[in-house]
C-alpha cells in the first residue's frame, strides 16, 4: 500500500527536516517499514502477519507528491486564506533533485506528502499521484476501493459538474475525493469542521452502498457471509484537509481484518525541527544549534503511516474505523465512525 504524511500546526516546519532528513522519513519508506504496535510489540498467528504485510506491502516505487499552503496568493488580493502548492513526480524522491531543492527552502504549517503504490492497473503518471487538489482543499488515500472498476460509472453518475471536471486521473482516490467533495459542495470556499466530517461519512455510505449493489446484481445469493464480507472490504485510510483544518481516518469494513497502519502524533513535530533541541533518529542525540526551547514548539498534530522519529511513544497508532479531527486552533479529537 502507499505511505503518506501530514502535518498541521501553528509552528512552521522545514520539509527537508520532515520529509528527508530523519532515517525512516517517508522518503525512505520505499523499501523498508517501522510499524510500532502492529508488528514489534505484538505477537501474531501466521495469517495476521501475512494480513499487515498485505495492507503495508513494500516498494512503493509508482510516484510521489508533496503540497503544502502558501499565503502567496492571497497577499495578492486573489483569494482569502492559505492555498495550496503541489508537486508531483513519478521518479524515487530521494533521486529527485527537484524535490531536495523545494524541500530545503520551503517551509509551511500544514504539509500533506504521499509515496504511492499503484492498485489494479492504473498507470504510474503524475496526474495519478496523491495529493489532490480540489480548489483550496486536498486529499489523500492509502488503500484500496473494492470493485472500484465494476462501481466507477456509479460513482461518476453522482459527482457535481466541478468535482467532475476537477478529475484529471484514473486513480479509486480521486474518484472518491470527487465523491467526497460533491458532498461537501463548494471546494473553493472554506467549510466548518462538522461539514468535513458529514461528507466524508456520507462519501463512505456511497462507497459501501455501490460495492452493495453491484454484488446484489451481479453474485445475488451465490456468496456466503465469509465470501461477502471479503467481497465487501475496502481499505479507506483517508486524509483532507482545507489548509487550517485536517480529518483523517483508519478504515476497512471488515470485521477482523485491519486496514493500512495511520499513526499519529502531537509531541514530535519539535524532534523534527532544526530550531528545536533533539533528534528524529535516537532520543540519545541533542541538537546542538537549537535556537528554541522544545516547550516554544507551537500545537501541532502530525498523521501518518508511519512514525518518522524512533521515540515510539511520541505515537499513537490510530484505532480501526476511528477519525481524526483537528481544528482551526489544532485541537485534536477521537471519535469512532458511525455509518448508517
Amino acid at each position: 500500500m502507499c505511505r503518506l504524511f501530514a502535518y498541521i500546526g501553528k509552528e512552521p516546519c522545514l520539509l527537508e527536516d520532515v520529509l528527508i532528513k530523519p532515517k525512516h522519513a517517508i522518503s525512505k519508506q520505499v523499501n523498508q517499514h517501522y510499524l510500532p504496535q502492529i508488528l514489534q510489540n505484538h505477537t501474531h498467528t501466521t495469517e495476521e502477519k501475512h494480513e499487515v504485510e498485505v495492507r503495508n506491502k513494500l516498494l512503493n516505487i509508482d510516484g510521489y507528491g508533496l503540497s503544502w499552503y502558501t499565503r502567496a496568493r492571497s497577499d495578492f488580493g486573489e483569494c482569502d486564506g492559505p492555498r495550496p502548492c503541489t508537486y508531483h513526480s513519478v521518479r524515487p524522491p530521494i533521486n529527485d533533485t527537484n524535490f531536495k531543492r523545494i524541500c530545503a527552502n520551503t517551509s509551511a504549517c500544514t504539509l500533506f506528502a504521499h509515496i504511492r503504490a499503484a492498485t489494479g492497473v492504473t498507470k504510474t503518471v503524475e496526474t495519478n499521484n496523491h495529493p489532490f487538489e480540489f480548489g483550496r482543499h486536498l486529499f489523500m488515500h492509502n488503500g484500496s476501493v473494492a470493485h472500484f472498476s465494476d462501481i466507477k460509472r456509479e460513482i461518476l453518475k453522482r459527482l457535481s459538474d466541478d468535482a467532475y471536471n476537477n478529475i484529471f486521473g484514473t486513480t479509486d482516490t480521486e474518484h472518491v475525493a470527487a465523491l467526497y467533495f460533491t458532498h461537501l459542495g463548494d471546494f473553493q470556499a472554506e467549510h466548518s469542521l462538522q461539514e468535513m466530517k458529514t461528507a466524508l461519512i456520507k462519501t463512505l455510505n456511497d462507497l459501501r452502498s455501490m460495492i452493495k449493489e453491484f454484488l446484489d446484481r451481479t453474485k445475488g445469493d451465490s456468496l456466503n457471509d465469509l465470501e461477502r464480507a471479503e467481497e465487501m472490504a475496502s481499505s479507506l485510510n483517508l486524509v483532507t484537509t482545507d489548509g487550517k483544518k485536517l480529518i483523517c481516518i483508519r478504515f476497512r469494513n471488515h470485521d477482523v481484518q485491519q486496514p493500512p497502519s495511520l499513526y499519529f502524533s502531537t509531541t514530535a513535530g519539535s524532534k523534527l525541527n532544526r530550531k528545536f533541541p533533539g533528534d528524529p533518529d535516537s532520543p540519545m542525540k541533542e541538537n546542538e544549534n537549537a535556537i528554541k526551547s522544545a516547550d516554544e514548539h507551537g500545537r501541532h498534530v502530525i498523521v501518518a503511516s508511519e512514525p518518522s522519529t524512533y521515540e515510539t511513544s511520541e505515537w499513537k497508532l490510530i484505532k480501526k474505523n476511528y477519525m481524526i479531527s483537528v481544528d482551526e486552533n489544532i485541537q485534536l479529537t477521537e471519535e469512532p465512525i458511525e455509518l448508517d
